[in-house]
């Protein structure tokens, strides 16, 4: 047959003599000194994985409680700023009303302005014994309150009258600061409410350095 010749012609010693894929010859042949090092695979140890834990501490609810009462000082102090906005909008006042009681309480103790400040500075502030969250916030209250005094105090030193250009910057003036209190006391509420940290613009330093 036509393909036997073929046959033959394929085996012939040449082929043979080659080798197969499997087998090494010695002009390749490398040994492991002449690899370059930057070839070299780098094993690296197995080294354990730790499992980080993040510890959340809530704060305490009776840190809470009393942090939130601290700012009702300020607060109930700084009412009587909202004079001119509630004859402005008497629809507004009925968002207080759920405070009256509490107002009238307050307000029907003799120098209870004073008491309440001295209790929270001497009582809270200065008492190691509670947490500097409750004393934080003491002090925060009793530094805000403070910084509402005094427009009352410039108030009586330059007597505005109840007409003029300098009535209209004390309505100005007295509306702001109604509206600035509201403010700080929802703020601090909340956050003392989530167990958080209320800070308040320099009033937070202020209070920061007397701890």
């Amino acid at each position: 047959m036509a393909s036997i010749p073929l046959v033959h012609l394929s085996l012939t010693p040449k082929t043979l003599t080659k080798p197969f894929l499997g087998a090494r010859s010695p002009s390749f042949s490398y040994t492991l000194g002449a690899i370059p090092k930057s070839l070299h695979l780098k094993l690296k140890p197995k080294t354990k994985s730790t499992v980080t834990r993040m510890s959340y501490n809530p704060t305490p609810a009776t840190d809470r409680l009393i942090s939130a009462v601290a700012y009702t000082l300020p607060f109930f102090n700084s009412l009587q700023y909202g004079r001119f906005v509630f004859m402005q909008f008497p629809r507004l006042g009925l968002l207080f009303d759920p405070l009256v009681p509490l107002l009238g309480l307050y307000r029907s103790i003799p120098y209870s302005s004073f008491v309440a400040f001295f209790a929270l500075y001497l009582g809270v502030v200065r008492n190691p014994s509670f947490s500097h969250y409750v004393r934080f916030n003491a002090m925060q209250a009793v530094t805000l309150d403070v910084l509402l005094v005094l427009p009352l105090l410039i108030q009586r030193i330059f007597t505005p009258g109840r007409t003029g250009l300098g009535f209209r910057i004390m309505v100005w003036g007295h509306s702001a600061l109604f509206v600035f209190s509201v403010f700080c006391f929802v703020y601090t509420l909340v956050h003392c409410i989530l167990g958080r940290t209320p800070y308040l613009p320099f009033v937070a330093d202020a209070a920061g350095r007397q701890l």
